[in-house]
């Protein structure tokens, strides 16, 4: 669908109901996919507005959630995963995926005044406290959850050539990423840049994702993309504490992931080495009012290790959809704050 076809009539057949006076304007800088609040009267108890998201207008940004099964994965989660965890989401009113196309609308509850995250400013502690918190209601309630086999749309490393596929992606864009990035980075963080490329079939085959013998670690529902960005957080006018979106990327995989990709880059590096274990020791709490207790120094090592979570995003993201002044900056602050955290974390040594 184009924005052109979201109409009144369109909606009126989405809700059952008579929709009219539709208004429409585009929010957020949705990378892969585009964000629309549709205003609307209506007799019935229609919504006031909704958020409709649709493909990208960006061709090379489209043909990449077709090719990556985004859009087709969002759709799907929204169906079979949201209803049974409890991190906080919009509800879906409607949602359709067309195989033959690839191209899919999503009608969302509209989160405002509830306001979106800033990736390239970050975010103070108290605010990824929140955040973190809400990851435990995501991992928590299908945690080593084997019913989640079951749905193959879900992202998941399934051992074999994974790694060296990994790799090979890893060494055809980091020559585009260096020629953009490279100036921001300090010497320490291109040191690391350049060693992981070497030890990425390592991270991949010890990550505790589901490899040729099995799961060696555990696995359960993850986000994929849990940045700034992709929450909205209350406002003084009201809306949740903090509602997760962009449901492109998820996954069958190791939790931790999520965790170090977001403090990796939400927290400025003094903030984040200040609070990391503290907000560490918070989700373990949070994930035992699910039944599910951890090992803090499993749980270190493993954020350590998953660090590189975000580096490979800013690495391969960047060189995958379409560019802007605000996507360079945004994945210029991705790439130093990542960097930085596995210089910090040493995360290499990690590896194994």
């Amino acid at each position: 669908m184009t924005p052109e076809q979201i109409t009144a009539d369109w909606l009126s057949t989405v809700f059952g109901s008579e929709v009219s006076d539709i208004t429409i304007s585009r929010i957020g800088d949705g990378l892969v996919g585009l964000n629309l609040r549709v205003d609307m009267r209506s007799a019935s108890d229609v919504p006031d507005s909704v958020v409709v998201k649709l493909p990208s207008l960006d061709e090379v940004s489209r043909a990449t959630g077709i090719g990556l099964r985004n859009y087709e994965r969002e759709v799907k989660f929204y169906e079979h995963i949201a209803p049974t965890v409890a991190i906080r989401i919009p509800h879906c009113h409607h949602g359709e995926w067309d195989e033959a196309t690839g191209d899919f609308v999503l009608v969302l509850e509209d989160m405002a005044p509830a306001e979106q995250g800033d990736q390239i400013t970050g975010c103070d502690v108290d605010t990824a406290r929140l955040a973190i918190g809400e990851l435990a209601q995501l991992h928590g309630p299908r945690w080593n959850d084997d019913t989640l086999f079951e749905h193959e749309f879900l992202s998941r490393r399934s051992g074999g050539d994974d790694g060296a596929q990994l790799a090979a992606l890893w060494e055809m864009f980091l020559p585009g990423f260096s020629a953009t990035y490279d100036t921001y980075l300090d010497p320490a963080s291109q040191g690391v840049l350049q060693a992981f490329g070497s030890r990425i079939v390592e991270w991949v085959e010890g990550g505790g994702d589901v490899g040729a013998g099995g799961a060696d670690g555990p696995l359960t529902v993850t986000h994929g993309d849990y940045r700034l960005d992709n929450l909205l957080f209350a406002t003084r006018a009201g809306g949740p504490p903090v509602t997760a979106v962009d449901w492109q990327t998820p996954g069958h995989g190791t939790p931790i992931n999520d965790v170090a990709y977001f403090c990796g880059a939400g927290l400025v590096p003094a903030d984040r080495r200040a609070a990391e274990r503290d907000l560490l020791d918070e989700y373990r709490t949070a994930l035992a009012g699910h039944g599910v207790d951890i090992d803090a120094d499993w749980l270190w090592t493993q954020y350590r290790r998953q660090a590189f979570a975000g580096v490979i995003m800013a690495v391969v993201a960047s060189q995958v959809v379409g560019g802007s002044e605000r996507s360079e900056a945004m994945f210029a602050a991705m790439a130093t704050r990542h960097l930085q955290h596995c210089v910090d974390l040493d995360s290499l040594d990690a590896i194994g």
